[in-house]
């Protein structure tokens, strides 16, 4: 360590010649690439935090130059593309989006592509809910029947 500190004193007082900063700076760099290089590199980046500004920045080329740089990061890999819904497939509450609510007795959802829509009421003889899907011209129907209703929700507007 003592050629490294041998060098970082001329560094200091060849700090106006060009020249001479090239050439230490390549025995600063064959010293810190050799055998020793990590214990080396670590001497010069403890070294630079105590010298003045212009002399820190030539041993961080140094300590920059003769760091082995990472491996490049593995890829990484393709996210495999979503297979197509299978339109056959049973529908799920996520599936449907809420167009009507009137409380205790009907409410309305529609698929969101807005294809298919789907009315649940109370049964009359258990009072259970109960799910069916309406026909092409029954949703026609309801939408007039309840154009005028305050039941509709916001942003599911009775013409969707």
């Amino acid at each position: 360590m003592k050629a490294i500190d041998t060098l970082i004193g001329a560094l200091r007082n060849a700090s106006d010649d060009d020249e001479e900063v090239a050439r230490i700076r390549g025995e600063l760099i064959a010293i810190c690439s050799g055998p020793q290089g990590a214990d080396a590199r670590g001497y010069v980046e403890t070294a630079a935090r105590g010298e003045i500004l212009e002399v820190q920045w030539e041993l961080e080329e140094v300590v920059e130059a003769t760091t082995p740089k990472p491996p490049p990061a593995p890829e990484p890999e393709p996210e495999p593309e979503p297979e197509p819904e299978d339109p056959n497939r049973p529908l799920t509450s996520a599936d449907l989006v809420k167009v009507y609510d009137q409380p205790g007795a009907l409410i309305l959802h529609r698929t969101k592509d807005g294809n298919r829509w789907f009315a649940t009421q109370a049964d009359p003889r258990t009072g259970q809910p109960q799910t069916f899907e309406l026909q092409p011209q029954e949703i026609d129907q309801v939408k007039s029947q309840l154009a005028g209703s305050p039941y509709w929700l916001l942003g599911a507007a009775a013409g969707s």
